[in-house]
């Protein structure tokens, strides 16, 4: 874009200009003492262009949708000149659905009231009857000017930091005015942060060296990602002039933001590897009670995880407009609330406890049906719950469908945190926080309860425990209901990360095992760092193997072959987590912390 020098001028006054008083057709007031409409309404019937276009400039920067409307409407031509019988001149916006005449209620551009007729009736008018306000390029490229920059004065945040975000990649230097005005009144750190970078970026097209040595100085404080490139374009410039003093400057900024870069992966590596120790974590604890505590090798534990995830999509469905389930060949009609706003938003507050409550009465049914009568005959349970598992997954692919399911985050949990350019997005925040409180609960349920007691007693030494009156077979029902249960709430988690499908659970039953095995059979603690130090172990390699794989080219024999592998980082990070987890087990196999009970030492 293109503007003339007494431009820049006016459109740092632009953005002071402010209008609060309306008024109606008559003599032209002071500029500045306008609203937007009036002001409008001034360039339409100005003299000349020019006046026309300095009229237009001073709107830049005034925060009112209405300019950016009725700018638009100027340069559709939808914009006209109205004579009413008694003489004058209106402008007036034709605007709605046309009649069998094409006729269009007319609304005036001063006040944009209707416009009506000496009865106070509302007229509708035929556009190609009436003379509509010319423009030509120059004023279009004022509009533009002034529909450019009307976001840096918007009352919303996000919307106000795109727009300068926006002008400072431009490089537009006619533009640096307005940024420098909106610098002196702009009040938010995020706001001022990126009027810093943008007018620094514009700098940088400056002919004089000092000032691009001092817009590198400044971007190399602010070492944002987004001035990457600018930066390496300018360094590309520098060399080619031979410039050496903006070469190094350029070099340290761009060394800056690298730094910044590397900083910023580092802690979103470690923030996803707690995340995802976290959903480990929320997986592992059911199975460190079946498994750890109870013994029972339960290959099912994954499907209840899918029985907590499935809950939740019925739950969301309950509070929105319910759904049909095909069961075993009729139509099951699930009734939903139709509700909306925030109360269809709790749908999760209500998930959580149901897919609790769900998977706890699928694990109390599976183990009075099956796993009672298997109990210290580990391979035979093995067997059976893998069975179990089976069927529950065409279970799941009869009644959903074999296609994955979408579950919609609550708009509370759908968003992110930026810290220092690292997102922290709000749904894992929630699954690391839930975490915590699952941990804590379930230690005060072990070792703080009666029936932690039992629960405790039992899985030590079952038949001292039947002989002291304690009904077993109760307490290994509630224990496995416990621990099933957890399983749905790991379920209930997951469907806020990703899809849910019959064969969610098969992701991460083979993670859950090596976290109990590792951590110690037994051991909640044990389970509670392992989870997290594999979890953060798969991230790490996730995000680094693809920059060490070019290091491996010198191993003979299999270099290329690893080189190759960690193109896949995340199948890479897996084997060799895998490797590790094998190599631990060699040197530890009880894990971290060994559980001792009279039952494990016979």
């Amino acid at each position: 874009m293109i503007l003339r020098p007494h431009f820049a001028l006016l459109f740092a006054a632009g953005l002071l200009a402010a209008g609060p008083v309306l008024r109606a057709a008559g003599p032209e007031p002071a500029a500045g003492t306008d609203t937007p409409r009036q002001t409008i309404v001034r360039a339409i019937f100005a003299a000349d262009d020019a006046q026309k276009r300095e009229i237009i400039a001073t709107l830049i920067g005034q925060d009112d949708e209405t300019i950016k409307v009725l700018l638009d409407a100027w340069r559709k031509d939808t914009l006209f000149i109205y004579e009413p019988p008694g003489g004058g001149k209106i402008a007036v916006l034709l605007a709605g659905d046309r009649d069998a005449g094409g006729a269009q209620p007319a609304f005036r551009v001063d006040d944009g009231s209707p416009l009506t007729d000496t009865a106070g009736q509302p007229l509708r008018l035929v556009g190609p009857d009436l003379t509509a306000v010319e423009h030509n390029s120059s004023l279009r490229r004022a509009m533009k000017a002034v529909l450019d920059l009307i976001d840096l004065a918007s009352s919303d945040l996000t919307k106000r930091v795109q727009a300068i975000q926006a002008i400072g990649r431009t490089q537009s230097v006619e533009k640096l005015p307005a940024l420098e005005v909106r610098l002196k009144m702009e009040s938010d750190p995020k706001a001022l942060r990126a009027l810093r970078e943008a007018i620094a970026l514009i700098r940088l097209k400056e002919a004089k060296d000092e000032v691009k040595l001092a817009a590198l100085g400044e971007l190399k404080e602010l070492h944002t990602l987004s001035s990457t490139d600018f930066l390496q374009r300018t360094l590309q410039e520098a060399v080619a002039k031979k410039n050496v003093p903006v070469a190094n400057a350029a070099r340290a900024a761009r060394k800056a933001v690298e730094q910044h870069r590397s900083a910023v992966d580092f802690f979103g590596t470690l923030f996803r590897g707690i995340s995802l120790g976290s959903i480990l974590l929320v997986g592992a604890l059911g199975l460190a009670i079946t498994f750890g505590l109870m013994r029972v090798i339960n290959m099912a534990h994954g499907e209840m995880i899918a029985v907590g995830a499935y809950t939740t999509y019925l739950v969301q469905n309950i509070f929105g407009a319910g759904l049909t389930i095909p069961f075993f060949g009729l139509s099951l009609p699930v009734p939903g609330m139709n509700l909306s706003g925030p109360a269809y938003q709790c749908y999760f507050f209500a998930a959580i406890p149901l897919s609790f409550l769900a998977a706890a009465l699928v694990g109390i049914g599976l183990e009075r049906s099956i796993i009672q009568f298997l109990y210290r005959r580990p391979l035979e349970s093995l067997l059976a719950t893998w069975g179990v598992s089976l069927v529950l997954q065409q279970a799941f692919r009869l009644m959903f469908g074999a296609n994955n399911v979408q579950v919609s985050s609550p708009t509370y949990l759908s968003g992110n945190w930026t810290v220092n350019d690292v997102l922290l997005g709000w749904n894992r925040v929630f699954v690391i926080g839930f975490a915590v409180l699952i941990v804590f609960g379930m230690w005060l349920v072990l070792t703080k309860t009666a029936l932690g007691l039992l629960i405790r007693a039992s899985m030590q030494n079952r038949d001292m425990a039947a002989c002291m009156g304690v009904r077993t077979g109760r307490v290994n029902m509630l224990t496995f209901g416990l621990g099933s249960g957890l399983a749905g709430l790991a379920g209930a988690f997951l469907s806020q990360i990703g899809n849910v499908g019959p064969s969610l659970g098969q992701n991460y039953i083979i993670d859950s095992f090596m976290v109990v095995v590792v951590g110690g059979v037994g051991s909640v603690g044990g389970t509670v760092i392992s989870a997290f130090t594999i979890g953060g172990a798969d991230q790490v390699l996730q995000q680094y193997l693809p920059d060490w794989a070019p290091g491996l080219s010198w191993v003979p024999a299999i270099g290329s072959f690893l080189q190759n592998l960690a193109q896949d980082a995340a199948v890479f990070g897996k084997i060799l987590v895998l490797g590790a987890i094998i190599l631990f087990l060699q040197w530890r196999p009880a894990g971290l912390f060994v559980t001792r009970s009279r039952t494990l030492d016979e």
